[in-house]
């Protein structure tokens, strides 16, 4: 009896985790994913759009395989260091973004260019 209780919660429990990874990648692609695209595309003089699209896509690719080829053995080191550690990169991320991405609704692209000068 407890057999079958432990195999039917090790069930549910296995799809819970499924359903909240298929639900972080769908809310990620279609949300908090998809920004720096498209930014990029709205903030990007001409001249150096396809430099700088590529450098970026360059940084995201080597943060992701950085962090892929990391987390276990942060994991290893410690489970809350290591979500601290991600956090406070993300909070830095979040300052960053707060003090020095420009505002592009409803502006040109050389208004936007000007509040980089």
């Amino acid at each position: 009896d407890n057999i079958e209780e432990a195999s039917h919660l090790h069930f549910v429990m296995s799809m819970l985790s499924l359903a909240g990874l298929v639900a972080f990648v769908l809310a990620f692609s279609l949300g908090m994913g998809a920004i720096p695209w498209i930014i990029m595309s709205e903030i990007l003089p001409v001249n150096i759009k396809s430099l700088a699209g590529s450098t970026a896509t360059l940084a995201n690719w080597m943060t992701s395989w950085l962090i892929t080829m990391t987390a276990s053995l942060m994991l290893n080191w410690s489970n809350g260091g290591t979500f601290a550690i991600y956090a406070a990169v993300s909070m830095g991320t979040l300052l960053f973004v707060c003090l020095c991405v420009p505002e592009t609704k409803g502006r040109t692209l050389e208004e936007i260019a000007f509040s980089f000068r």
